[in-house]
């Protein structure tokens, strides 16, 4: 039973697959937020109309004998958000920015943010990394997530593929089986 209804955390749905033909105008910007704000400010962008993405996962935990859901950002404290100089300042009137991080490769971004909502769309169990500790570069050769890239660790009994966003130097992680991956040249990922 989630304690809230899954909001929206991308406006607009094709976000992340839309033609940047406009790169020199639309950039990405990387909103680090005022504590526990994401949502928050996720809901003014949205209310505006203005491009962002805060991806999310369920974490699931038991309150006075009861199974109860939440969903939380993947990367507590930042929003990812797309347009012009006017559309950055219009996030920063919100009042729930504390910061803008600078942006310096804008398609290895995208690229990052393609590959976490891909995973977000394959329904399976989510975690968020904050440390990455170096992995075997491999790609997903069956099931929901076929194609994707990423590293892979071994946590206790678990093989888990992780999915970095190099700019913030954390990364999403889901459990996999060895079935499933293949080896990659180092320099791929």
């Amino acid at each position: 039973m989630p304690l809230l209804p899954l909001e929206p955390f991308i406006y607009p749905e094709d976000l992340l697959h839309a033609d940047d033909d406009s790169l020199e105008t639309r950039v990405w910007w990387v909103l680090h937020t005022r504590p526990r704000a994401e949502k928050a400010l996720a809901r003014k962008l949205l209310a505006e109309k203005l491009e962002f993405f805060l991806p999310l996962y369920t974490r699931q935990f038991a309150s006075r004998s009861r199974q109860l859901s939440s969903h939380l950002p993947l990367f507590p404290g930042y929003v990812f958000l797309r347009g012009d100089i006017e559309v950055r300042l219009q996030a920063l009137k919100s009042n729930l920015v504390a910061n803008t991080l600078p942006v310096g490769d804008t398609p290895q971004l995208r690229a990052d943010l393609l590959r976490v909502w891909r995973v977000m769309q394959g329904e399976v169990p989510l975690l968020p990394e904050e440390r990455l500790p170096p992995g075997a570069p491999v790609e997903i050769i069956a099931g929901a997530l076929k194609g994707l890239e990423g590293k892979v660790l071994r946590r206790g009994k678990q093989l888990r593929l992780v999915i970095e966003v190099k700019l913030l130097q954390r990364g999403v992680s889901v459990e996999v089986e060895d079935w499933m991956i293949r080896p990659l040249a180092a320099a791929a990922v």
